[in-house]
């Protein structure tokens, strides 16, 4: 059987670079994006480079991560709240403590072959929900904060890794390399 183009597991020239959210807040915060929007499959991140094409190999790339991120440590980071893009209809969960480290790590990795002019000025949040009709935002976001008071888990994670990721046809991201931030080494 042939898979649609719209789920195609092709990869394309799109390239991020993302920190994972660990259990149990991960989980919790996966299967409310899932409830949020049906169909949604991405797992729980915070974005440290958006998506954006790379003019290079996969191989040079995942170097320059490697020789970029050397000197990041681990570091908590704390989920006060929920939030809305207006410009851009997102339900997002703004980030307080570890802000400035994603900060950093974003401007010390969107150099040299990684480097891409953004659309918008780098903000680190966890997208809850995207790409729904912008007439439900407001519905949508007092179900994700209802679901938020009631049971989301303790909302501070230690984030000690990062994963380089590729985007398909299908737009569905394939993890291509993991990097441990207690020595920058290969973790996947």
């Amino acid at each position: 059987m042939t898979e649609s183009p719209s789920c195609s597991l092709e990869p394309i020239n799109q390239y991020a670079v993302v920190c994972y959210i660990p259990d149990p807040l991960g989980g919790f915060i996966t299967r409310l994006r899932e409830e949020l929007v049906l169909g949604c499959t991405a797992q729980s991140h915070v974005t440290i480079l958006p998506p954006r094409p790379l003019d290079t190999t996969i191989p040079i790339a995942e170097s320059e991560l490697r020789k970029r991120s050397s000197h990041f440590q681990p570091f908590e980071m704390e989920i006060p709240e929920l939030r809305i893009f207006e410009e851009t209809s997102v339900i997002y969960a703004e980030i307080s403590l570890g802000r400035e480290c994603l900060i950093e790590m974003h401007s010390a990795l969107n150099v040299g072959v990684l480097h891409h002019d953004e659309i918008y000025t780098y903000h680190p949040h966890i997208t809850l929900a995207q790409g729904f009709d912008p007439m439900t935002l407001r519905e949508r976001f007092e179900l994700a904060v209802r679901r938020w008071k009631e049971s989301a888990p303790r909302r501070n994670v230690l984030i000690d890794n990062f994963t380089f990721v590729q985007n398909t046809a299908g737009n569905r991201w394939i993890d291509l390399v993991g990097f441990d931030l207690r020595a920058a080494a290969l973790v996947i």
